[in-house]
């Protein structure tokens, strides 16, 4: 389908034939400036991803939702996020990476404001699917201009900073959310961007100069090619989040919508090597090093988002704690993972890259089989430590990967690079939280069988403990029939405690061994000789 562009859209563009644009060439002071920027709006858009989370109980009071309806305003969230990520690189090409971010900030502002004033969750889903959306182009975009701006020493820094945010912002989010929601009310965490975002927009229009856009590609765009990785990753986020709830194929809803995302991959890769105007490009997995650097990636958004769904959910089911209390026990890891930036990017430097993130997955592995020793009893102290473990040893893994990942490309491969390295960490983590959710579900089912049985057993003491328990509460029931099923009740909830808490030492243990099990990938990802900036603009 060829579409005329008009003058004026050209102009607004700045599409004028003009010179490329070296963005190595800019001054100093207008790079960090610029860089500063992105990673804050970067952080906005992450940040979003799990400010909700602690509030979603108090979203659903204020809008009389439905248990099921309210997990779609995550839902529809990660949903879009994830098909905007690789069509990122295409519009950045397209329409300049200025225009692409200040559009993306500017659109997320606007989406944010909706959401705080949404009256019904319909409404408030919708602009969640927007805001996940035009927020996804921010992500893998500062990726690409951070690499496309600095060279040596400075780009180091680069996936520090930005692996950074990556985790930091996930880690805050629901501590944010708790505190705004308990201080002022569940709107304010989307009025809470308004002002930072259309900073953003503004400074966006006002400073990144970085490449001229390329405005012809509109004309080329390949629908199928979008419509396809669409459909493809939106019903796999969807398969992955229904799954664990509805017993995954056994329910034909989730069995359609894996078939159709099946298809739709298929289509999807087709496409990508046989069309004229791809929108996703896969030619960054011809290096063998990209491709075991994406591994880890996914590995590492497994770990990482897995680990950061699962010790909110067991201070909440086990401990009882408060979205406040909960926040505030999990934030020692983003204090961590500040402390640990620095050395992260030094020893990227310094070292072997291969060894740093040998190192980082050992730790991280370390981390979460100390986690397979909780009891029912782990509140902050006991949590400091394994947790501290996780934060310092991530950085060591995102650090290094991302340097093998997206060193040693140009300009506009690199955008591509940068999507679909991103893409994979998303992919991770969803895929890491539906398959987490499931073996929770199932390792507590089995233990409540196997302790059901060992109490049930003739010789042990449980009989024997409801009935003193019902002889003490019948006192002040006066009811020894109706004491007798709060005892039992009472021990059924101390039973299940109990299970669930075994439940989490098993799927944390199970984590550890994926973990020590990529290890094995490690050598054979050989760093490939990096590219210098200057000598990748974009051509026009």
């Amino acid at each position: 389908m060829t579409i005329a562009l008009p003058s004026w859209v050209r102009r607004v563009f700045g599409d004028d034939g003009g010179e490329a644009i070296a963005p190595a060439d800019l001054p100093s002071g207008r790079k960090y400036l610029i860089f500063a920027v992105m990673a804050f709006g970067q952080f906005l858009a992450l940040i979003d991803i799990q400010i909700v989370a602690a509030s979603l109980n108090d979203v659903q009071a204020g809008l009389s939702a439905g248990p099921d309806e309210i997990s779609w305003i995550q839902t529809g969230y990660l949903m879009a996020e994830l098909v905007m990520i690789p069509f990122s690189a295409f519009l950045a090409q397209a329409l300049s990476t200025r225009w692409l971010f200040a559009l993306s900030a500017g659109l997320f502002t606007v989406a944010s404001a909706l959401c705080g004033a949404a009256g019904d969750i319909s409404s408030i889903v919708l602009f969640r699917v927007i805001q996940g959306f035009v927020g996804g182009a921010m992500v893998p975009t500062v990726f690409a201009t951070g690499y496309a701006l600095f060279s040596g020493p400075q780009r180091a820094m680069i996936p520090a900073i930005l692996g950074m945010v990556s985790v930091l912002a996930p880690t805050l989010g629901p501590t944010v959310g708790g505190f705004l929601t308990e201080t002022i009310g569940w709107r304010s965490i989307f009025y809470i961007n308004i002002v930072p975002g259309a900073a953003v927009t503004v400074l966006s229009l006002v400073l990144i100069r970085v490449d001229r856009p390329n405005l012809s590609m509109l004309r080329r765009i390949d629908y199928v090619h979008l419509a396809s990785m669409a459909t493809f990753l939106g019903c796999l986020e969807y398969v992955l989040e229904e799954g664990p709830k509805n017993d995954w194929l056994g329910d034909p809803r989730i069995a359609v919508a894996a078939w159709v995302s099946l298809v739709a991959f298929i289509l999807f890769l087709e496409r990508s090597f046989r069309s004229g105007g791809p929108i996703v490009k896969l030619s960054p997995f011809r290096r063998p090093t990209f491709a075991f650097a994406c591994v880890f990636n996914l590995v590492i958004g497994f770990g990482l988002y897995s680990s950061t769904y699962l010790v909110p959910v067991f201070l909440g089911r086990v401990r009882g704690y408060n979205a406040l209390q909960i926040g505030l026990t999990v934030f020692i890891v983003g204090v961590t993972q500040v402390a640990s930036t620095v050395i992260a990017a030094r020893l990227s430097q310094r070292a072997d890259p291969r060894r740093v993130i040998a190192v980082g997955l050992s730790l991280f592995a370390a981390a979460l089989w100390l986690a397979s020793y909780i009891t029912p009893d782990w509140g902050f102290a006991a949590w400091a430590g394994p947790q501290m473990l996780r934060g310092f040893a991530v950085m060591l893994c995102i650090v290094p990967s991302v340097g093998l990942a997206l060193n040693g490309f140009a300009l506009t491969e690199l955008r591509y690079a940068s999507a679909l390295f991103n893409l994979m960490r998303n992919l991770g983590g969803a895929i890491g939280i539906a398959v987490v959710n499931t073996w929770l579900g199932d390792a507590t089912r089995t233990e409540v069988e196997r302790l059901g049985e060992a109490l049930g057993r003739p010789g042990t003491h449980a009989p024997d403990r409801v009935a003193d328990l019902a002889r003490q509460l019948s006192s002040g029931l006066g009811d020894v029939s109706h004491a007798t099923l709060v005892a039992q009740g009472e021990f059924a909830r101390v039973v299940g405690r109990y299970a669930l808490t075994s439940a989490f030492n098993e799927v944390f243990r199970t984590m550890a061994w994926i973990f020590l099990c990529a290890l094995v990938l490690v050598p054979f990802c050989r760093p490939a000789p990096p590219t210098p900036a200057s000598a990748a603009p974009d051509a026009h």
